[in-house]
């Protein structure tokens, strides 16, 4: 529940949301596999110009789209230790690999792309720690650039509100590592990758992360569920952050940062992450030294809207807004959790800040923790990929219906 701060005032308005009346897109409904799994990125992973799937356990290759091996991991109590993909070349080799966290594992691991050969051959890709982070309780993470220099941070939510904020630098360190050299192995020192540790600040931690530049200043600042943290510059990752105690609430991951209204000022989108409810905070400028927001009511038929994404599904050159259900989020202890599964897009009119709302698929695939989008099948219209609990899907843009 937001609430009224001394710095701020959000106030409930009435549902901007409409039902669609134009011609709906049509989409393909392709499953992948089903298990648990909630991490999911879309990228070319073995050079063929074509974009490829990667979620959780396996990989899978366009255009077949059949699993192929990449990782292993357990299940945990109704989860599986997967809550996050991220495709990114780690090692700077030209080819993608994967940066993956885990809702209870401690480590942050990277998994090496093996090659054009290794993949065609089905190898696991190889297991590489980049940091022991010591922290247990992750709900989702970001991978974003927050100090502008192109090289974006690991940026962790964590359910527990008393726990510090940090964002994870990719780095090198020196480590000695073995090497074979013909018949013997030695011992050599190696530049590897590996993520360094930096406070942020030690409150406003909670279910709800997100990054963007909220006060205009040209630099993503960091939004969590107990309020959000002013990105000081580019000197971020050594630089104390300042703390605005502006909300409460138990949001998506990500939070989205985006003009609604057009006027020139960045909103934050959210949604009710284990119960029902999809809102936009209007930004109305800066008073008594912080950003003050009027909060609207976009939509609240759909329940565990656990994540947020923005892309252009229309072609118009605007993004929509696409949602979910998150399924069983809580193994189906949630408001709503036993209702139908479905996704959801909003086309925005910026002229006056309404969403008319538009129904992708209902009953079979619903969201997890990420939400890709891109035209996988190069059709030109762009798909939608997700990985949940209902299992690995690619929805495939059609365009309009005729």
């Amino acid at each position: 529940m937001i609430h009224r701060t001394i710095t701020c005032c959000i106030l409930t308005l009435i549902a901007t949301v409409t039902n669609a009346t134009d011609p709906p897109l049509t989409w393909k409904v392709v499953p992948l596999a089903i298990d648990a799994n909630e991490g999911i990125d879309v990228a070319d992973f073995n050079g063929d110009g074509r974009l490829d799937v990667a979620a959780g356990r396996f990989w899978y290759q366009n255009p077949g789209f059949r699993p192929r091996p990449l990782r292993h991991f357990e299940d945990v109590n109704g989860y599986v230790e997967s809550n996050g993909d991220f495709a990114y070349d780690v090692d700077d080799d030209g080819v993608m690999d994967i940066i993956a966290g885990g809702f209870f594992a401690t480590e942050v691991n990277w998994y090496k792309n093996p090659g054009a050969e290794g993949l065609r051959l089905g190898h696991q890709w190889e297991q590489r720690l980049l940091l022991d982070t010591e922290e247990s309780q992750n709900e989702g993470q970001l991978l974003e650039d927050l100090n502008g220099d192109g090289k974006p941070e690991w940026i962790v939510n964590t359910w527990a509100k008393d726990a510090p904020i940090y964002v994870y630098e990719l780095t090198t360190i020196k480590k000695r590592v073995a090497v074979k050299n013909g018949e013997k192995t030695e011992e050599v020192e190696q530049s590897v990758p590996a993520l360094r540790k930096n406070l942020v600040g030690m409150r406003g931690n909670g279910h709800g992360l997100g990054t963007g530049d909220i006060n205009g200043d040209g630099y993503s600042d960091l939004l969590l569920g107990h309020g959000w943290y002013e990105n000081p510059g580019k000197d971020c990752l050594t630089t104390t952050w300042k703390y605005h105690n502006d909300w409460q609430i138990h949001g998506s991951v990500p939070i989205l940062v985006y003009d609604v209204n057009n006027d020139g000022k960045n909103d934050v989108l959210v949604g009710e992450a284990h119960a029902h409810g999809l809102y936009w905070w209007e930004n109305q400028g800066e008073q008594n030294s912080t950003i003050q927001f009027e909060k609207h009511l976009i939509d609240e038929k759909t329940s565990q809207l656990h994540a947020l994404h923005l892309a252009d599904l229309t072609g118009d050159g605007q993004p929509e807004l696409i949602t979910g259900k998150r399924y069983f989020a809580h193994n189906g202890n949630d408001n709503g959790a036993k209702e139908p599964i479905e996704i959801v897009y909003y086309q925005i009119d910026r002229t006056n800040g309404t969403f008319r709302r538009h129904l992708v698929h209902q009953g079979r695939a619903g969201i997890g923790l990420q939400i890709r989008s891109a035209d996988i099948d190069g059709n030109g219209h762009i798909d939608i990929a997700v990985a949940g609990k209902s299992g690995t899907h690619i929805l495939f843009n059609q365009g309009p219906s005729q």
